[in-house]
């Protein structure tokens, strides 16, 4: 998958955010980044750096929960040949691999209290000691650090050190989630549909109302990283021409899930009626309309099942209440204010 680089949005609390970090990139000074996951801390970061004084010097990225907490430290700060088991040769920690330019600390709220403790010496007195060394090391680094925890409450619980914590946040930029700005929604649909239409060659014409209405609709809990993932699931599985109509936002969804399982399709404990023998094909104008008099149908007995109560019947076929109310709308079967 192509690495996304850029920053998209046009929403207020969004474009304030980016304002506050663009007003902080220029000053020589720890930020911290505040996000779900899939907020686009990573790329908040990275335009901290690339309009700081230091946008030619290296960016060097890690992620405190990827390792270890084992080799933490080690990653950080480097080692000597020799320190611990399997270090056959000396190595630089990513302090030193960022001299002279910034450093970005990707889930800093899992950091352990021991590396906490040498993570804050760096930042105070500008020296690193690799694992197994006696001499510090001089190091030029700014410091970004991301996290999607609320660290005044590891704080408060003594997970993090407070000391630390006033160090790294001279700012803060908080990067609102994407259902805190659902105007962005179409805007983002649409520049990951025309990406991936372009990468597959095919021609973009973008989603139907009823889709993207289901899109803006969506709590999005995965956020951006999430709507990239189901805008291109939908481009990659639409192979008929004109706008997309079907959005699928669980891949994992199965209507052979077992009973009592998230997300299944509850079975009916009386005998379901016998279904209604299907149009001959001569009776369907063409693929679409029958696709869409299979749902309406599917739709109208599921109701008449669960005795028209709206959030049984979405349990039961496995959606949202929002996506349920949208897909009675679009087929009629309620009113728009219904």
């Amino acid at each position: 998958m192509e690495r996304v680089t850029q920053v998209i949005g046009q929403s207020g609390p969004f474009l304030d955010a980016l304002e506050r970090a663009s007003r902080a990139a220029a000053l020589d000074r720890p930020v911290l980044v505040i996000g779900e996951r899939g907020t686009g801390k990573e790329l908040v970061a990275e335009r901290l750096h690339r309009l700081s004084p230091r946008w030619d010097q290296p960016l060097v990225i890690m992620n405190c929960a990827a390792l270890p907490e084992t080799l933490i430290e080690a990653e950080l700060f480097g080692h000597e040949a020799g320190a611990f088991t399997g270090a056959t040769k000396a190595r630089q920690g990513r302090f030193e691999e960022a001299h002279g330019g910034t450093l970005f600390l990707d889930e800093l709220g899992t950091l352990s209290m021991a590396a906490q403790d040498r993570l804050l010496r760096a930042v105070e007195y500008g020296e690193v000691t690799r694992i197994g060394s006696s001499r510090p090391l001089r190091v030029d680094v700014r410091i970004v650090a991301a996290t999607n925890e609320h660290l005044p409450d590891k704080v408060s619980r003594h997970q993090f050190r407070a000391d630390l914590l006033d160090r790294l946040s001279f700012e803060v930029v908080t990067l609102p989630p994407l259902r805190a700005r659902p105007g962005d929604v179409p805007v983002l649909a649409d520049h990951f549909g025309r990406r991936m239409a372009s990468e597959m060659a095919r021609d973009w014409d973008g989603f139907s109302k009823a889709a993207m209405a289901q899109l803006v609709a969506y709590d999005w809990p995965g956020n951006v990283r999430e709507l990239r993932n189901v805008v291109e699931r939908a481009v990659y599985r639409w192979e008929i021409e004109g706008p997309i109509e079907v959005i699928e936002f669980d891949p994992f969804a199965s209507p052979h899930r077992p009973r009592g399982v998230a997300g299944a399709t509850v079975i009916a404990e009386t005998a379901p009626e016998p279904a209604a023998a299907a149009a001959p094909v001569e009776e369907a104008a063409d693929f679409k309309t029958r696709i869409a008099n299979f749902e309406r149908d599917l739709l109208q007995k599921a109701m008449a099942e669960h005795r028209f109560n709206q959030r049984a019947t979405a349990d039961a076929l496995g959606l949202s209440y929002d996506q349920l109310r949208h897909a009675l709308k679009r087929h009629g079967l309620i009113t728009a204010g219904a």
